[in-house]
């Protein structure tokens, strides 16, 4: 058995990890670290994991974590996670990341749309989480960036186009909505239930932080810089995120087409399931799972491809999708743990 840490245990992420752990028959989470409810035990915290789990969370502090684990989990906010994770790789530790720390290359990019960046030296170091893009650069990494939820969605659904290529690059738009949990456990008045409830808004317009962290990976797919349009929308329900992406067609495709296109693309992928021709995904048919539906639509009339993809953003857009990438790092099934069915209703 593997030791396991989490650490961030008590946000949405964290427990999420806990939840999809504790069905794990490879690893024994043996470790759990809260600030906010430090020495409480974690089911007097969430009574859902009940008698389950019966560890009491730790403060976060990197020798116990190092101590009691040998695999890590950081579900710590940015800027917050950026040490803690350069002194676990420096004991030794391999850790997936899932926060925005160590996602873009570059430290000054960092900057720009974050802070200044304390462990550069260690960018370089960070392989990208997305397995089906970086499976083979992820099963030897020390230090796996988990992408962002929104980032996970578009990048699905843009790569075929771009790989072929069959868009044009300065034409891409990406609509995306997401569940309030994408907001994190925080009390932010944003976040109401009366807040949220029956309405519908966008936000971060122009500005949101995960949009050069979705352009990074176009352009390394493309060959070049990509600049897209990306605006995200706040849905009131709790769990998913639905991108619908927009690029003008190089060359004439029909839905058909871009259909056999991705099921070639991601021929063999346990986790992407791509939609006949006419049919599109919604958020309702992932909840709950490591999925990630993708359906194509071709505007004849205006030259365009319209593909719609749907995550859980707490499982395939984050804890998922980690377990994912400890699965390839140490060598189990990369569906172990992960082959639950959607939950629906």
């Amino acid at each position: 058995m593997i030791r396991i840490a989490v650490a961030g245990a008590t946000g949405y992420t964290g427990i999420e990890l806990v939840r999809l752990l504790m069905g794990h028959p490879q690893v024994e989470l043996t470790c759990v670290t809260s600030q906010q409810y430090s020495g409480q035990l974690l089911a007097d915290v969430f009574p859902q994991v009940g008698q389950r789990v019966d560890l009491v969370c730790d403060p976060l502090d990197v020798d116990v974590i190092a101590r009691k684990a040998d695999f890590v989990f950081t579900a710590l906010p940015h800027q917050a996670a950026m040490d803690i994770v350069a002194d676990l790789v420096g004991a030794g530790k391999r850790v997936v990341d899932l926060s925005a720390d160590f996602r873009l290359r570059d430290a000054d990019l960092y900057a720009q749309w974050y802070q200044a960046h304390s462990q550069k030296d260690l960018l370089p170091k960070a392989v990208y989480g997305l397995p089906e893009i970086y499976r083979e650069k992820i099963v030897p990494a020390m230090l796996v960036a988990n992408p962002g939820c929104y980032p996970t969605s578009a990048i699905l659904a843009l790569s075929p186009l771009l790989s072929h290529p069959a868009v044009a690059l300065d034409s891409i738009v990406v609509d995306s909505k997401s569940g309030t949990s994408g907001a994190g456990r925080g009390a932010k008045t944003g976040s109401l239930f009366c807040e949220v409830n029956e309405g519908f808004k966008a936000y971060s317009v122009a500005s949101h932080r995960h949009t050069p962290e979705i352009e990074q990976s176009l352009a390394a797919m493309a060959g070049q810089t990509v600049k897209i349009t990306f605006t995200p929308h706040l849905l009131p329900i709790s769990r998913g995120i639905l991108s619908t992406c927009y690029a003008t067609l190089t060359s004439e495709w029909t839905a058909a087409e871009l259909v056999a296109l991705f099921r070639e693309y991601y021929r063999g992928e346990p986790f992407v399931r791509v939609y006949d021709a006419g049919s599109l995904p919604n958020v309702g048919y992932v909840r709950g799972s490591n999925f990630c539906d993708i359906g194509v639509a071709v505007d004849q009339r205006t030259g365009r491809v319209i593909v719609v993809s749907a995550i859980d953003n707490l499982v395939k857009g984050a804890a998922g999708q980690a377990v994912q990438n400890m699965n390839l790092m140490l060598g189990f099934p990369e569906e172990a743990a992960l082959t639950a069915l959607p939950l629906f209703p």
